[in-house]
């Protein structure tokens, strides 16, 4: 009989980009099972609706009623009572839904944000440390690697270069309006205004 060492096989993990691909398809899925959705057409297009987006819902009942009751003020090719009550009916019941997904994706958000603040903080110390012990001659070999992580992060986090001092002024010329004039001392001549 023979004893082999069989490795187990484990089905791979489902990549974090997978993962996230699936979510993305569930999201676009909503739009479908939401009525009446409308993609805005323009950037814009949003704040033209919000006037009469905020008319109150029992304003709306009452118009419904009122064209309901009198005939007269129904109009040809607007949207008939039923239609308008079961439109600011829908506006009701999902403006929360609303609410909810812009949570979610603020919440998205930071989780995203915590996590690239967790990784930037742990490869910024360890960066530190081996910039530290590559300086020693016993772990020197580390420098190539401090070089190319130096390169791979670029002018992150380095200070803003300070501006040259102005240079002095030439005697015998005055001063350009970036440069202040110096004071004249009892040592040193003031020489008169030429003419």
């Amino acid at each position: 009989m023979s004893t082999q060492n069989e490795v187990p096989v484990t089905p791979p993990q489902t990549s974090y980009m997978d993962a996230a691909a699936v979510l993305i398809d569930v999201v676009r899925g909503l739009k479908d099972r939401i009525p009446n959705f409308v993609i805005p057409e323009s950037k814009g297009a949003s704040r033209k609706l919000v006037k009469a987006a905020s008319v109150p819902l029992a304003f709306i009942n009452l118009v419904a009623l009122a064209i309901r009751n009198n005939g007269e003020l129904a109009r040809g090719g607007s949207t008939d009572q039923p239609q308008m009550l079961d439109l600011a009916s829908f506006a009701e019941a999902f403006a929360p839904l609303a609410d909810e997904l812009e949570a979610m994706a603020l919440f998205v958000r930071h989780t995203v944000r915590a996590a690239s603040n967790k990784s930037g903080s742990e490869a910024l110390t360890t960066y530190a440390l081996a910039q530290r012990l590559a300086a020693r001659p016993e772990t020197a070999s580390l420098a190539p690697h401090v070089e190319d992580m130096r390169i791979a992060l670029g002018s992150f986090g380095r200070k803003a270069k300070t501006k040259p001092a102005p240079t002095p002024a030439t005697p015998g010329t005055s001063p350009s309006p970036t440069q202040p004039s110096s004071p004249v001392t009892t040592s040193s001549p003031a020489t008169p205004p030429k003419q």
